[in-house]
């Protein structure tokens, strides 16, 4: 199953409120009590954002954290980055050579990186700004249509 880690789905929740506050900066204690995240997992999340320059870092009494860019100019892509590294599917398609065994006469290792282009694409299309904005919940309809069932959006 492909799924997206725990740490990069919190981020991506504590970077979606950071992206309706219009520019507010805010302490770790208020972002958990907000995303109802126990505290050290927030202030985890926090440094990692700052460090790889998607949260700006505010010292003192009224210190905290802000957006270093504007929504529109972050990506999802990018917020999953920085919290898990490259995005890859498989350990051939993470650009570090030698971790799988079969890579060097693997048969479907080129789709796999196909595969890795699109969903790091879809990731890429995806701005903060647009996360803010909730999609109207489709239903999902399940129905016996020809040799299997049929998944309809609706």
């Amino acid at each position: 199953m492909l799924r997206v880690t725990k740490l990069a789905d919190y981020g991506i929740v504590m970077m979606t409120y950071f992206a309706t506050q219009s520019g507010e900066t805010h302490n770790a204690r208020d972002i958990a009590n907000f995303v109802r995240l126990p505290l050290p997992v927030v202030s985890k999340i926090l440094k990692l954002l700052s460090r790889e320059g998607l949260l700006v870092s505010h010292r003192g009494t009224k210190g905290g954290y802000g957006m270093a860019a504007h929504p529109k100019d972050i990506t999802i892509a990018s917020i999953i980055r920085a919290l898990e590294g490259p995005i890859a599917v498989t350990e051939c398609t993470d650009l570090i050579k030698g971790d799988c065994g079969l890579e060097t006469g693997c048969p479907v290792r080129t789709n796999w990186h196909l595969i890795n282009k699109a969903i790091y694409q879809a990731l890429e299309s995806i701005t903060l700004a647009q996360m803010t904005q909730p999609l109207r919940q489709q239903l999902v309809n399940v129905s016996e249509a020809g040799s299997g069932p049929e998944l309809r959006l609706s």
